[in-house]
């Protein structure tokens, strides 16, 4: 059950690479555009300067909290006289924003797993791409020659359902699903007990998308957490947030919210091609801490990846690996 291969672990790619870089367009632009010809003076780094990059820092959604921290060391270097080109700047940004994010890389395959099956809950506000993260995480979990058995919990829309089982057949694994309209918790509860009659290694849970404000909704994940551990309360489980990039700070809102109601245990990123707020993950790093299992840039199986720190920022910063 998720033995580490390490050509897997180290599974980012040139070809992804180049895609995530080139999904991260928008918000390098945001972040650096025009940046160059404005520290390249002869004078080098001053107050001006830095100011102008804190402010692109905040426009990118990096959050007040990580912009203050790499302002403070991009201040550290200047009053140091080791800020006098844009080389020097991006050098010191990448370092800093390297710190902030490695203590978040955690693949999921390095989580210890006590017994069969480890079960996968994702969770997310409407519209963030749930279903097609689900579609594209049993491929990767496919990669390591896992067992994997879907769940369809988003019993509210016939459409899930119909888009979850396509995901199934595509990716040749059993589906267990229920009617339009039936318990959640009752269908994850029949996708346990099918899963573990089966031998299968690992449960991916769909759920209904729900805005993070919504009490009741919150109170149905609730018994869907509770009903995992009535099943077996040794499972190990992962909580994964799914994140639309393109929230930017509304992002921290999302998560805090999610995380008081059922424990959030890792979180995917997505949609960071169609954003210039991609910083947002240095926010979310920075204020909570939790692991960032993933990353997407695209709706293929191939633009879906397991979050490496440095991969990241380099491919934000444009700077060749």
């Amino acid at each position: 059950m998720l033995e580490i291969n390490k050509d897997k672990q180290d599974s980012d790619t040139d070809g992804f690479f180049q895609r995530l870089r080139n999904g991260l367009n928008k918000t390098r632009e945001g972040l650096l555009g025009g940046l160059a010809n404005m520290v390249s003076g002869s004078e080098g780094i001053g107050d001006e300067e830095l100011e102008e990059i804190e402010s692109r820092l905040l426009m990118a959604d990096l959050g007040i909290e990580a912009s203050t921290r790499l302002m403070q060391g991009l201040t550290k270097e200047m009053k140091r006289r080791k800020l006098s080109s844009y080389d020097d700047v991006l050098s010191c940004l990448r370092r800093q924003m390297v710190e902030i994010l490695m203590p978040v890389q955690a693949p999921i395959e390095e989580i210890f797993v006590i017994k069969k099956p480890f079960v996968v809950l994702v969770i997310g506000v409407n519209g963030v791409g749930k279903t097609t993260t689900i579609g594209k995480l049993t491929n990767y979990f496919k990669g390591f020659d896992d067992k994997v058995l879907l769940a369809a919990g988003d019993t509210f829309r016939a459409a899930a359902i119909e888009q979850l089982e396509s995901w199934g057949s595509k990716n040749e694994v059993p589906v267990v699903s229920h009617q339009s309209g039936s318990d959640s918790a009752a269908v994850i509860y029949d996708a346990l007990q099918s899963a573990k009659a089966k031998e299968c290694d690992v449960v991916i849970a769909d759920t209904a998308g729900r805005l993070h404000n919504k009490d009741n909704l919150m109170q149905e994940l609730k018994k869907i957490r509770r009903t995992i551990s009535k099943f077996d309360d040794e499972l190990d489980l992962e909580v994964l947030l799914v994140i639309d990039a393109g929230t930017g700070q509304n992002a921290i809102s999302q998560l805090r919210v999610f995380q008081e109601a059922v424990g959030v245990t890792g979180i995917a990123l997505t949609k960071l091609d169609g954003t210039a707020k991609g910083g947002v993950i240095f926010a979310l790093a920075e204020t909570f801490g939790i692991p960032v299992r993933f990353v997407g840039v695209g709706e293929q199986i191939e633009d879906f990846r397991a979050f490496h720190a440095e991969s990241f920022v380099d491919a934000m910063l444009d700077i060749e690996k």
